[in-house]
């Protein structure tokens, strides 16, 4: 998978680096664990189940790969400190924070709830928020560290909105605008902060598009590239993003589409 530099050394290698993956259960996480864990980190897995998480952690260790799974709601800063004292205790360190965990609900903008709006804004931008926090004092101590963050082109703005989904492209939005004030004043303590924004992705929470030909027909009219991405090129992107090659990367948003927001 990896190449070599001119140096002589691998590419995006990241051995001897400690990453945690929220939402690592399934997906989109599932593969970014599993593609930093390949890449020579010890990784650890969490999400709102500790026991699917474990399967993924059997995947990496019959690879010789090293990962530990935690349960973790993003949005209770308890659990979230909770995980981040667990994995400094075992690990010694935290080199890497892929936040990544999040929900997609589709409701009409008339028919969304309060209750239904604070649970998306909760997971999908104050677990960023409180991940972010709790792993960047450990970081700084450290003097060291990358955080990246999985968006969206439905965050407005430089991406798109789209019907059905405004607390989605709320919480999105939020995540991009959050992110670059935490590139700002994290940079002096060496901590990196990028985000990427994924298009159509072939993972379970898009089931609904990928099961209705309409729907995914009207899907790819908007894609370039004419199909759904897989969830390694974005894992890729992470990889990339997680490794020193993108030294010199901070504050920036990477769309991963297809060519979508290029249209």
């Amino acid at each position: 998978m990896f190449g070599l530099n001119k140096t002589g050394s691998r590419f995006c290698d990241l051995k001897g680096k400690v990453a945690i993956v929220t939402g690592a259960r399934r997906g989109m996480g599932r593969t970014h664990a599993l593609t930093l864990a390949k890449a020579g980190a010890k990784v650890v897995l969490a999400d709102v189940s500790a026991e699917e998480c474990e399967a993924v952690v059997a995947e990496i260790k019959r690879e010789k790969g090293e990962a530990a799974a935690f349960k973790c709601d993003i949005s209770n800063k308890t659990e979230v400190n909770n995980l981040v004292a667990e994995t400094v205790k075992i690990y010694g360190k935290i080199d890497i924070l892929v936040n990544n965990a999040g929900i997609c609900p589709a409701t009409p903008f008339l028919e969304i709830k309060e209750e239904d709006f604070e649970k998306v804004i909760d997971i999908n931008l104050k677990g960023y928020f409180l991940m972010s926090q709790a792993v960047a004092k450990e970081m700084a101590n450290q003097k060291k560290g990358v955080i990246v963050n999985i968006a969206s082109i439905a965050m407005g703005q430089v991406g798109m909105g789209f019907a059905g989904l405004a607390h989605y492209c709320a919480s999105k939005g939020g995540i991009v605008a959050m992110a670059e004030a935490m590139s700002l004043e994290l940079a002096p303590m060496g901590i990196r902060v990028n985000t990427i924004a994924p298009g159509a992705i072939d993972t379970p929470m898009a089931a609904g598009v990928l099961t209705n030909p309409r729907a995914l027909e009207a899907i790819l009219a908007k894609v370039p590239l004419k199909r759904m991405g897989k969830p390694e090129e974005i894992s890729n992107a992470v990889l990339f993003l997680a490794s020193d090659e993108s030294s010199y990367m901070t504050g920036s948003v990477v769309a991963v589409d297809g060519g979508w927001t290029a249209g």
